[in-house]
C-alpha cells in the first residue's frame, strides 16, 4: 500500500540557505521527505521523495542537454504532477529556462487560450513546448501557426541520453514567469537564481520561520508565483514535505483541503481569500476535522478580505482552527512572490476609514461614530517588509509619504526580478536604472505595516472621487448572494467626469421576475453604500474572463463588452441607470 512521506525530515533543517534550486535540491535528496499528490477525495496517488525528484530530473536533464541550448526557454504545461516538478528540476541542471504555462480550463473557452498561448510563445521564443498527453492535442493546435514543437511528457524519455549536466550558477537565470493574463498580452517575468533563492530564504525564515515540525498543503495552480514558489520551491528549499490537491480538485471538493490539513497534521497553508470562503460555502457538517496544527493560513494572491475570513474563523474555530493563524501578506511576481508578512499570530489587524474622506484626500482617516457603515471600509494589513527589502509609498510626483497617505507602492530588494522578458518598453515603464519597482499597487502605512487598497489601473475617477471598482463589486455581490456571481466595474466612454460608469453581475436565473428583483436591490445597495451614478447590466454566468490565479480581469472584461461579447439578460428592456444626488 502507497505510503505518504513523512513529516520528519531525518536530517537536520537547513532553512533555504542556497544559491541556486540545484544545490537546494543536493541537500534535500538526502532527507526523507518530498511530495504527495491526492485525489479530489483525498486519496494517496502518488509520492515523489526530493531524493527520486532528484535522480529522474538529472536523468531528464541529461536528455535535455543534447536536445536545446544552455539558456533555451522551454514552455512547461503546470500541472499538479510529479511529471512536472521532474521536468521544471530538469531545466535547472540542464541549463534550461523554463516557462509554466496556464491550463486550459482557467482562461474561459479553447479560443482564449489558445489565443494566450500563442502570444506566450512569441514572447518568449520557446524552443520547446513540454505538455501532459491529455493535453497534446488542444496545445498542438494553439501552435499550428508557429515552428514550436510540441512534445508529451513521454517523450522526453525517447530522447536519446548524453553525459553531461550543466546546471545554472548563482548569477544565472532560472525561470520566466508569466503574468496571470490580466492584459492581453502576457509580460514574462524574468526569474534569476539569485532573485529565486533570496525570496525563498526570507519566506522560510523570516516570513513564516519555518521549523521541524512543518507540513504543507497546497492546491495552488504550479503556474502562478504562489504555487510554484510558496508550494513547490520554498518547501524543497526548506526541505519540507507538502501535500497537492489538484486546483480543480479543489474547487469541486474544498473540504478534502481541510481533510488533508486535519489527517496529516499540516501547519502551513496559503490561499487567496476566495480559496477559505470557498470552504465555508461548501461546508455540510459532514465531517470530523481536526485543525489545531494550523500554525500559519497564509493570505495573499489578491485583496485581502476580512468578512469572509471572519466567517472562516467563527466556522472552524470550533474544530481547532485559530484565528491568530491567518497570515495576510502582499507581494507579485515581479518581486519573485513575497514583499511582506504579516507578524506570526498576530491574524487580521483591521483597519476602518472613512472612504468619503479617503476618495477626496487620500488620506486613511479612520472611521467615526458619526461615520454612516455606507461611508466606511475595513481594509486588513499585511505586514512588515521582509529583510534586505525596502518598500515606499510614493504620491504622483514621486515623493515619499508618511502614515496613513495613500499614494502608489514601491519596492526595492533582492526578490526583485531584472524585468520582463524581451519586453524592454515593460520593463522601463515599471523597473527604474536604480532598482525600484512600480508595482502599480496603491496602499499606506499603518503602525509601520502596509495596508494595500487597490490596482492604479483599476481606479475609476469621478467627480474628484477615487472610485474602488471592488467596492462596486462587492456591494453588488452583497445585495443578491444567492443568486449572483462574480461582478465587474470599469469605466466607459467620454474623458473626466463625461464617463460612464459600467457595473456587469453574472445572474444564476434568466426569469424576468427575477431578474427584475435582483436589479432592483443591487441598485438600491450601490445608491446607498457608493453614491455615484453606475449603469447596471445583468449578465449570464461565465461572461467574466478570469486570470489564471483566479483574479478577475477588469481590462478584458471591458474588452469584451466592448466588442459586443456580453449579454444583457434584461436586453428587452429600457437600460436602467442607477442615479444619485452624490457628487
Amino acid at each position: 500500500m502507497l505510503q505518504a512521506l513523512p513529516t520528519d525530515r531525518g536530517h537536520p533543517l537547513r532553512p533555504s540557505d542556497f544559491d541556486t534550486l540545484t544545490n537546494g535540491l543536493d541537500y534535500a535528496a538526502r532527507c526523507e521527505t518530498g511530495f504527495n499528490y491526492y485525489s479530489a477525495r483525498g486519496e494517496l496517488k502518488s509520492t515523489l521523495s526530493f531524493s527520486e525528484l532528484r535522480e529522474q530530473a538529472i536523468d531528464m536533464a541529461k536528455r535535455l542537454v543534447p536536445f536545446a541550448e544552455k539558456d533555451a526557454r522551454i514552455g512547461l504545461c503546470a500541472t499538479t504532477s510529479p511529471e512536472f516538478a521532474i521536468l521544471f528540476f530538469a531545466c535547472q541542471y540542464a541549463g534550461l529556462v523554463p516557462a509554466p504555462l496556464p491550463l486550459p480550463v482557467t482562461l474561459g473557452g479553447r479560443s482564449s487560450y489558445e489565443r494566450q498561448l500563442q502570444r506566450m510563445a512569441d514572447t518568449g521564443d520557446f524552443h520547446a513546448i513540454l505538455t501532459p498527453s491529455s493535453m497534446e492535442a488542444i496545445i498542438s493546435a494553439a501552435m499550428n501557426d508557429h515552428d514550436t514543437p510540441v512534445l508529451t511528457f513521454e517523450d522526453i524519455k525517447d530522447l536519446p541520453s548524453g553525459n553531461d549536466l550543466r546546471p545554472h550558477g548563482p548569477d544565472e537565470l532560472c525561470y520566466i514567469q508569466y503574468s496571470s493574463g490580466s492584459s492581453s498580452s502576457p509580460k514574462g517575468v524574468i526569474g534569476t537564481q539569485k532573485s529565486v533563492t533570496s525570496n525563498c530564504k526570507a519566506i522560510v525564515q523570516h516570513g513564516l520561520k519555518t521549523n521541524e515540525q512543518d507540513r504543507g498543503a497546497c492546491w495552488l495552480p504550479m503556474y502562478h508565483d504562489m504555487g510554484l514558489i510558496g508550494c513547490m520551491l520554498a518547501p524543497m528549499m526548506s526541505q519540507m514535505t507538502a501535500d497537492f490537491l489538484d486546483p480543480q480538485d479543489f474547487t469541486r471538493r474544498p473540504i478534502t483541503w481541510l481533510r488533508l490539513i486535519s489527517d496529516n497534521r499540516c501547519t502551513m497553508t496559503y490561499a487567496p481569500t476566495f480559496g477559505y470562503e470557498l470552504c465555508v460555502r461548501r461546508w455540510r457538517d459532514d465531517a470530523d476535522l481536526d485543525l489545531s496544527s494550523w500554525r500559519i493560513a497564509g493570505i495573499g494572491g489578491d485583496m485581502v478580505r476580512p468578512e469572509p475570513l471572519t466567517e472562516f474563523s467563527n466556522l472552524f474555530g470550533k474544530m481547532g482552527f485559530s484565528e491568530g493563524a491567518f497570515v495576510p501578506s502582499y507581494g507579485l511576481a515581479e518581486t519573485t512572490l513575497a514583499a511582506t508578512f504579516t507578524p506570526l499570530g498576530q491574524g487580521l489587524k483591521r483597519h476602518t476609514i472613512d472612504m468619503t474622506r479617503y476618495e477626496r484626500t487620500n488620506e486613511a482617516v479612520e472611521a467615526s461614530d458619526i461615520t454612516s457603515t455606507d461611508h466606511s471600509r475595513t481594509f486588513v494589513a499585511c505586514g512588515t517588509v521582509l529583510p534586505d527589502h525596502e518598500v515606499e509609498i510614493r504620491d504622483f510626483d514621486g515623493q515619499k509619504l508618511g502614515e496613513k497617505k495613500a499614494g502608489r507602492i514601491f519596492l526595492k530588494g533582492p526578490s526583485v526580478s531584472p524585468g520582463y522578458f524581451r519586453n524592454q518598453q515593460a520593463t522601463e515603464a515599471s523597473f527604474s536604472p536604480d532598482g525600484w519597482l512600480d508595482t502599480g499597487d496603491l496602499g499606506y502605512w499603518l503602525d509601520d505595516q502596509l495596508i494595500v487598497t487597490g490596482r492604479y489601473k483599476d481606479l475609476i475617477l469621478w467627480h474628484g472621487r477615487n472610485i474602488w471598482p471592488q467596492d462596486l463589486e462587492w456591494a453588488a455581490q452583497a445585495a443578491a448572494p444567492h443568486r449572483c456571481g462574480r461582478a465587474c466595474a470599469f469605466s466607459i466612454g467620454g474623458a473626466g467626469d463625461n464617463k460612464t460608469i459600467m457595473l456587469l453581475l453574472e445572474c444564476r436565473t434568466r426569469d424576468e421576475n427575477l431578474l427584475s428583483e435582483i436589479h432592483t436591490a443591487v441598485s438600491a445597495a450601490i445608491r446607498l453604500e457608493v453614491g455615484v451614478p453606475v449603469q447596471l447590466q445583468l449578465v449570464p454566468r461565465g461572461s467574466m474572463i478570469i486570470t489564471s490565479s483566479g483574479k478577475l480581469s477588469r481590462a478584458r472584461v471591458k474588452e469584451k463588452f466592448l466588442g459586443g461579447g456580453i449579454i444583457d439578460l434584461q436586453a428587452a428592456e429600457p437600460l436602467k441607470v442607477v442615479t444619485t444626488d452624490a457628487g
